[in-house]
């Protein structure tokens, strides 16, 4: 029997083997794919990030750079501006961890000293060498999330043979970089990052076979919110995703997501709990039901 997965941080400890966990977003850009410029003003971000707190967010996930596909690289100060303040207000007002989303060390760095207690790297410690240390070092939860390149090139003809086994392999060779430089297993989350240099297929492959991902024995984290494959699929721009989106997150789920990162947390709790309950419903004997109720 495989051994529960718990993510464990300061002041906190999430059993996923006890339902699906929910990490909202809040993205402090002025560009990002769908909710740009709504959260640039502090206590704008401030009140959105409570409100997805007392919706039923369990992690409060903080970005300053935007990570959509042909997006421009903000320069380090810039990004601290944005994620600082908001995470020094916030991290007083909720109770929930509130992770950094970002691929510099020195941001991770400032936003742990700030009230932050999980990194979440989408570059999978690849784009900065000191990030590591610093995970390592302060002894928090990390997401190790699979892409290829940065955000301004992923989406330039990405190609696979093997999509499941090719991003399997690089999420091997990424959590054992982490443990050999003392970032401890029991630490590490894994994504395998959807529309991160993804082709569709290579999206809709990954949350049919999510499960696949088990063997790795991390916690796993997938973010289709609103992503551009569902507006592929069904021809609909970012504001008009979210039945598409409750689509992904319930098989998500039913796959095996241990933590599933999205915009809009009220509506993809109910989703989330539907699915939680049909998944972990046990075999019995029916002929007693009551089919009407």
């Amino acid at each position: 029997m495989q051994e529960p997965l718990i993510v464990k941080g300061t002041g906190f400890s999430f059993d996923c083997s006890k339902g699906t966990r929910i990490m909202g977003i809040l993205n402090v850009t002025p560009d990002s794919f769908y909710d740009g410029g709504w959260y640039k003003n502090i206590d704008t971000a401030v009140s959105h990030g409570t409100k997805m707190a007392e919706e039923g967010a369990d992690i409060i996930d903080i970005g300053g750079e935007s990570t959509r596909p042909g997006a421009d690289i903000v320069n380090v100060d810039e990004e601290l501006q944005r994620v600082i303040p908001v995470i020094e207000k916030l991290c007083k007002l909720i109770q929930q961890p509130i992770s950094i989303d970002t691929r510099r060390a020195k941001v991770a760095r400032e936003a742990l000293h700030a009230g932050a207690r999980i990194v979440n790297d989408v570059s999978g410690l690849t784009a900065d060498s000191e990030m590591v240390e610093v995970v390592a070092s302060s002894k928090v939860p990390v997401v190790i999330m699979h892409t290829l390149g940065n955000p301004r090139i992923m989406q330039e003809n990405p190609s696979y043979i093997d999509t499941i086994r090719e991003v399997k392999d690089w999420l091997t060779k990424r959590i054992l970089y982490a443990v050999e430089n003392g970032i401890k297993r029991s630490q590490i989350i894994i994504d395998p990052g959807i529309g991160f240099g993804k082709r569709l297929i290579d999206n809709l492959l990954l949350i049919r076979f999510l499960a696949s991902f088990k063997k790795l024995g991390c916690p796993i984290l997938i973010g289709p919110s609103r992503k551009s494959f569902i507006g592929n699929l069904l021809d609909l721009n970012e504001d008009d995703r979210l039945e598409g989106t409750a689509g992904a997150v319930a098989l998500s789920v039913a796959n095996g997501a241990n933590i599933v990162r999205v915009h809009d947390v009220n509506k993809m709790r109910s989703v989330i709990r539907i699915a939680d309950a049909i998944c972990g419903v046990q075999q019995e004997n029916t002929s007693n039901i009551n089919p009407e109720k």
